[in-house]
């Protein structure tokens, strides 16, 4: 059955455009798709850590090697990982922060791109040394700004530094259908900010409607390459664990 992963990392809770918007989303898609699931993280209320010198030594020391310590250390790692590789559809609310993503995302992130898991390291291959790992995902990213024009072609455009960082990390792990939706001018409020939500929650439901996914070959069981990549030393139901909710649709 389809799976559903939704993001939030908005701090803010009833004020919060892409709060709005995501769980619009996620409404228009249950219906759609009555038989899926859908895993939320809220990494705005739950903020997620960011990774320590623990961590690193942990991702590139071999899965054998590592002390209790070190799986400590990659355990949020690896729950985040595993439920990014379930999903056939992600849907992340993102603010636009100082032209940028919030560091809340950025710690996202920061835990889901590790070698062995999402993406394999081949030194010998000096043209493309690596190797995304995940697969036949879909993936909308929703995000606020608060001025507009941020868009192709907009006097913004050249201060836009979240679109093309989103598209460069997830297209390195193997993400590369990935749709943007954004709400725009909430700085300046009134009808600006009336007519690009609605155009906003619109394509999100055209895009809660539209899409089909597409089951990739990712498991659970992907946590294994670790263990069998070349270079690695460099139940449904509803669950609450550090800010996710698995729940059936």
């Amino acid at each position: 059955m389809p799976h559903l992963l939704h993001i939030d990392s908005s701090p803010r809770s009833d004020r919060s455009h892409t709060r709005g918007l995501t769980a619009d989303f996620v409404q228009r898609w249950q219906v759609k798709h009555p038989n899926s699931t859908v895993t939320y993280r809220d990494i705005g209320q739950s903020p997620l850590p960011h990774v320590t010198e623990e961590w690193i030594a942990a991702a590139f020391t071999p899965p054998n090697e590592r002390s209790q310590a070190m799986q400590d250390a990659l355990r949020l790692s690896n729950e985040l990982i595993d439920e990014l590789l379930l999903a056939d559809v992600i849907v992340a609310g993102i603010p636009f922060y100082n032209f940028g993503m919030p560091s809340g995302f950025k710690a996202y992130i920061d835990q889901i791109v590790r070698i062995g898991r999402t993406f394999l390291f081949n030194p010998d291959n000096t043209e493309s040394p690596y190797t995304p790992l995940v697969h036949g995902k879909r993936m909308i990213a929703v995000i606020s700004r608060g001025d507009g024009g941020y868009g192709p072609g907009g006097r913004n455009e050249k201060n836009n530094h979240l679109d093309p960082h989103l598209r460069t990390v997830f297209r390195f792990i193997g993400v590369n259908d990935l749709e943007i939706v954004a709400a725009e001018n909430d700085e300046h409020g009134g009808a600006a900010l009336v007519d690009s939500l609605d155009s906003a929650r619109k394509e999100l439901q055209r895009l809660a409607t539209d899409i089909q996914p597409q089951r990739g070959d990712d498991s659970p069981d992907v946590k294994n390459r670790e263990s069998t990549s070349r270079r690695t030393t460099s139940g449904v139901g509803n669950k609450v664990v550090s800010g996710c909710t698995r729940r059936n649709i």
